[in-house]
């Protein structure tokens, strides 16, 4: 029986854990707290992350990270800020394994995407990228799902796919792993504007043109990092747009309408499109590239411009050819 490793015991890498366990795979699911850990062994529950959903008894929480090697792939499901520091502290063992990135965003000191992190630490290794339009409870409860599994070495791309699909979550293979990283990353700033948009009241049509100038944006940038513009138009970068700027259970479109309605938002809650829109921000100025949607964005969460101010700018933008 096949053994998979998840390196992250939150909602996503919960949901994988329990889907991949539902498949017949022996599951090691791995909590940086031990306690937490004990707590999921003791309750079959991860009662902070994933409430309401029972862990299969193929899995073993630990908090034991020795405990992750040896496994047929290792999915790292944790924020994209955290990745770095995570991989500086355990890369000696990691090193060699199978790495499979389940995070998006762009690391702000870096300026790399998830893959590129794991290669600056793990040079052994052949990371992929596990991405696409999907919530932890869609995938905890069966619901059918399907996601990008992108990695540069199509073989092991392919037997990934084969290992990591399952019924219910289904799996396309690319080679294209800036594209899927750039997709991931960028579609959680645009659906914070677009929860900036709805939360000031601004309308459904005004939240439609916004994605769609957005989206431009993110295939601009994809192309000046070589990306491929079909991948743009898949999983990883339309269908994610198009979920997370139109769901309640997207935590940047939350963020983002809390800003539109002048309100205060958990800084518990991981919000992964604040930070990127800080690091694209910067890197769309030095080399150039148009990006008004996520400069205003960066621009409203760095507390630089108000709501009024970014709308008002975007509006005064001058009239050109689509």
């Amino acid at each position: 029986m096949t053994r998979i490793a998840i390196a992250g015991a939150g909602a996503f890498g919960t949901g994988l854990a329990i889907a991949l366990a539902r498949a017949g795979h022996q599951v090691t699911l791995w909590a940086r707290d031990p306690a937490h850990a004990l707590h999921m062994r003791e309750r079959h529950e991860n009662v902070t992350r994933l409430p309401g959903v029972r862990l299969p008894e193929a899995i073993t929480p630990t908090g034991i990270f020795a405990d992750l090697v040896g496994a047929d792939a290792i999915l790292l499901a944790m924020p994209m800020q955290t990745l770095a520091g995570f991989l500086a502290e355990h890369h000696l063992t990691l090193n060699g394994a199978p790495l499979v990135a389940c995070c998006k965003g762009i690391d702000l000191r870096s300026g790399l995407g998830p893959t590129g992190l794991i290669l600056s630490r793990c040079p052994e290794s052949t990371p992929a990228i596990l991405t696409g339009p999907s919530f932890a409870t869609d995938i905890a409860r069966g619901l059918p799902t399907a996601l990008t599994l992108a990695c540069r070495d199509s073989a092991t791309g392919k037997a990934l796919q084969k290992l990591l699909s399952t019924p219910a979550l289904r799996l396309y293979q690319s080679t294209d792993t800036i594209g899927a990283e750039l997709g991931g990353a960028l579609k959680n700033v645009i659906a914070i504007a677009s929860g900036i948009v709805v939360g000031a009241g601004l309308g459904d049509s005004a939240r439609a043109a916004l994605m769609t100038r957005g989206f431009a944006e993110m295939v601009r940038l994809a192309q000046a990092f070589g990306a491929e513009t079909e991948t743009l138009s898949g999983l990883s970068g339309l269908g994610d747009l198009v979920l997370t700027c139109t769901s309640d259970q997207s935590r940047n479109f939350r963020y983002g309408r809390a800003l539109g309605q002048g309100k205060d938002f958990d800084t518990a809650i991981t919000v992964e499109g604040a930070t990127t829109a800080t690091a694209v921000a910067t890197i769309a100025k030095d080399r150039g590239i148009d990006m008004p949607v996520t400069t205003m964005v960066a621009a409203v969460v760095g507390g630089t411009y108000s709501v009024a101010d970014a709308t008002e700018a975007l509006l005064a933008r001058p009239l050109k050819e689509e």
